[in-house]
C-alpha cells in the first residue's frame, strides 16, 4: 500500500495519515476519479442502451 501511495500521490501513507491537508488532497482527487467513472458508465448506457 505504502508504493501505490507514492505512485499514485507522491506521498507515503505515514504523512496521509498524519497530515489533513495531504488526507483532504487524497480524498478530492479519489472523488474526481469517481465522478469521471460514473461519466464513463452513463455515456456507455447511453451508447449501448438508446
Amino acid at each position: 500500500m505504502e508504493k501505490a501511495m507514492y505512485q499514485a500521490y507522491g506521498f507515503g501513507y505515514e504523512e496521509y495519515s498524519r497530515k489533513l491537508s495531504k488526507r483532504l488532497e487524497v480524498e478530492q482527487h479519489r472523488d474526481a476519479e469517481y465522478k469521471k467513472s460514473l461519466e464513463i458508465v452513463a455515456e456507455l448506457n447511453r451508447k449501448f442502451h438508446p
